[in-house]
């Protein structure tokens, strides 16, 4: 099965013309009845031999380390990054597999972050700052590294993971009373994420190319940082659910739905529905439907979001319309 980025890296090679490809394009996308902007594609699963790979890359990684553990501390995750590696020059360079490619990826930013940091503290060094300034800088190389040799899309995402997560740890472990401000430090790294998200949306606005993968899995990072912050100091899990404060839960929710559509992506919107569920069935039940809370919840916001699905487009193509023209030049165009 050819993807749009072999289509593009064909018409590069001088194989196909851009308007040939273009129009082949167009055709497919009539034939389904579908805007190809609609549909945020992204190549996970291509058969159950991926998922059989995974599994059997599970197991193998999982003896190796247990192995390793048991004849020295820390070569266990040695063992499991350096082989993490070596299967991915087969799998993910060769065989171009998705799933096993991700796995692979964070099963070796796991594996050499986790020896790096074993290793300082072996050193006598306590388990503090150091420890994690180390563990850190060694998962931003060796991501670094993967990436120059691999080009899985989830890897710029998982950096950024990692230097959000050091960046928070070194702060916490130097100053614990900044603990009273992780949520906040979490909030400004989900929005370093947006918008590092938006810089690689911008490199591919058709969403044809690799790029959009990597935009992909950096929004689908950034929702929850974003998202959970917000939710947590109004809170929604607290018991603190009553009718202004369920208007303000939707309120915020419409917010970020706004959003979702103009950027045209829908992480910020999935990682908002746990809260915006909880915070009705919440109230239901204090009107007395305690078994129905969910269910009549689930309803009415599962046909709104059918509803936003099947009308995506013409919805973005009426928000876009009112947007001011400086702004649309960073947003995906509308097709």
């Amino acid at each position: 099965m050819y993807t749009d980025e072999n289509l593009s890296s064909a018409v590069k090679a001088g194989i196909f013309t851009e308007d040939a490809v273009s129009k082949f394009r167009a055709l497919v996308s009539n034939e389904q009845s579908m805007v190809a902007v609609d549909e945020e594609h992204f190549r996970l699963i291509t058969g159950f031999n991926d998922i059989f790979v995974v599994i059997a890359c599970c197991l193998l990684l999982i003896s190796v380390g247990w192995i390793g553990r048991e004849i020295v501390t820390g070569l266990g995750l040695l063992a499991v990054a350096i082989t993490s590696w070596g299967l991915s020059e087969f799998f993910v360079l060769k065989r171009r597999m998705a799933l096993p490619a991700i796995t692979l990826l964070l099963s070796f930013i796991a594996g050499i972050s986790g020896f790096a940091g074993v290793l300082f503290r072996s050193s006598g060094t306590d388990f503090g700052t150091l420890s994690f300034l180390a563990a850190g800088c060694t998962g931003l190389i060796a991501t670094y590294l993967h990436w120059l040799r691999f080009r899985v899309p989830i890897t710029i995402a998982a950096g950024v993971a990692v230097a959000i997560g050091s960046i928070i740890g070194i702060i916490l472990v130097q100053f614990p009373k900044a603990e009273n401000w992780s949520l906040l430090m979490l909030f400004i790294g989900g929005l370093s994420s947006f918008a590092i998200a938006m810089h690689w949306d911008m490199k591919d606005p058709n969403r044809l190319t690799r790029k959009s993968d990597v935009a992909f899995w950096l929004h689908l990072l950034a929702a929850p940082f974003i998202v959970h912050p917000i939710f947590f100091v109004l809170g929604v899990f607290e018991g603190k659910n009553s009718l202004p404060m369920a208007l303000i839960v939707i309120g915020l929710y419409l917010v970020l739905g706004v959003i979702s559509i103009a950027i045209d992506r829908r992480a910020l919107m999935v990682s908002a529905l746990a809260y915006v569920l909880f915070s009705f069935t919440t109230l239901l039940k204090t009107f007395g439907l305690v078994s129905l809370g969910f269910s009549i919840t689930g309803v009415v916001i599962g046909s709104a979001l059918l509803l936003l699905s099947a009308f995506w487009h013409a919805s973005r193509t009426r928000l876009l319309n009112y947007a001011p023209k400086r702004l649309l030049t960073w947003l995906p165009p509308l097709k």
